[in-house]
């Protein structure tokens, strides 16, 4: 048996398929981890999910911010964009099905060495805190209160955490550390503006370099961030490699570290 984990797909399903195909995956003895944003600006968001989802446990998925775009728009507190490709799901005829298993989904997913997030963690939060912030919002993303919770999802706003955050706030700022945070203060305080692999502002540093970084002693394996490129050391695993923007897919036999990636054809316009 062997875990394989696979970058950022974004509706990329054929280069999913290949790159399964490179490492000889097998549903039936195999595992697979997915780093979330699993849909959106591909071409093919909808048999992405359809695919993944019939993989059954076999494969895990954490979800990511388009993951979370697609549920905030499917419950009608967003709306798309130009870029957007997710007409295919919300006009599907196994739509809420296939919603209802996306918000099943872990935000966080800790097991043996290594933990899988589709952006990072605060520099307070060691892996086990992370656990169970994450599983605050699982709670009510699997809840009748979903619905509610995507109108207030959005927004940059706290930009830190603070133990005696509550509601909304306390949620989004949890939501925002896991699906899109790149670089932050020594104290934790993110920025979303930049998406580059350098040229910060001031002050602020990649979440993974942090002094004191309280979840450095486990493995994290991540995406998100496909500017920064792939990159495999003793305590991370950064594996966007930018498929979607015609790059490389990436996968990473969690067993022995063995990197595998194909060329991907540019998906995104």
């Amino acid at each position: 048996m062997a875990t394989y984990a696979v970058g950022d797909v974004q509706g990329c399903l054929q280069s999913l398929h290949e790159i399964l195909d490179l490492v000889g995956f097998n549903s039936q003895r195999d595992r697979l981890w997915l780093v979330g944003d699993l849909v959106n600006r591909g071409p093919e968001s909808l048999n992405t999910l359809r695919f993944v989802r019939d993989l059954g446990d076999s494969a895990i998925t954490v979800l990511g911010n388009h993951d979370l775009h697609l549920l905030i728009t499917a419950g009608g507190s967003g709306r798309l964009h130009r870029s957007d490709t997710l007409d295919d799901v919300l006009s599907a005829p196994d739509r809420e099905p296939l919603l209802a298993w996306l918000r099943s989904r872990k935000l966080f997913h800790l097991e043996d060495d290594y933990a899988m997030v589709h952006a990072g963690l605060l520099p307070q939060w060691d892996v086990e805190r992370a656990v169970h912030l994450a599983a605050e919002v699982e709670e009510v993303l699997q809840s009748p209160r979903h619905g509610e919770f995507t109108q207030h999802m959005y927004g940059n706003q706290p930009d830190h955490w603070e133990d005696g955050l509550e509601g909304w706030d306390r949620l989004r700022v949890i939501i925002n550390a896991l699906t899109r945070l790149r670089i932050c203060t020594r104290d934790g305080r993110m920025e979303f503006r930049s998406k580059g692999a350098t040229n910060w502002p001031d002050g602020y540093m990649p979440w993974f370099d942090v002094p004191g970084r309280q979840s450095a002693n486990t493995a994290i394996v991540f995406g998100h961030w496909s500017s920064l490129g792939i990159r495999i050391s003793e305590s991370l695993l950064a594996i966007d490699g930018g498929c979607l923007w015609g790059r490389k897919l990436c996968a990473v036999r969690l067993e022995d570290r063995r990197v595998f990636q194909i060329n991907c054809p540019q998906a995104a316009v």
